[in-house]
């Protein structure tokens, strides 16, 4: 059974910069794409960013592109997002997937970790 484990959220200013990881375990990490969602309060979920698991495929939604980095060390069974040129609207609870793709289909997830973004 996969477990991921989010880490790194909290409140940051506009403007800012975090980066969230993700630990996975009970899995082969390197075999799993890997990806970053977000809700926001009266929201759906939302895929943020994904990642294949080798010759790394990256895909980002529209609203983050240029300022979030999904990134993976397989040595470390761990994924990150860097984000950068945080806005208000970034705000929510953002969640680890593990899954396959492209294309992407997510079928583990994490607890889930809060970012807010103050203005």
């Amino acid at each position: 059974q996969v477990q991921l484990v989010e880490s790194g959220g909290g409140l940051v200013q506009a403007g800012g910069s975090l980066r969230l990881s993700c630990a996975a375990s009970g899995t082969m990490f390197s075999m799993n794409a890997m990806g970053w969602y977000r809700q926001a309060p009266g929201k759906q979920r939302e895929l943020v960013a994904a990642i294949s698991n080798g010759a790394p495929y990256t895909q980002y939604a529209d609203s983050v592109k240029g300022r979030f980095t999904i990134s993976r060390d397989n040595a470390k069974n761990t994924v990150y997002l860097q984000m950068n040129s945080l806005k208000p609207e970034d705000t929510a609870v953002y969640y680890c997937a593990a899954g396959s793709g492209p294309p992407f289909r997510f079928t583990s997830w994490g607890q889930g970790t809060q970012l807010t973004v103050s203005s």
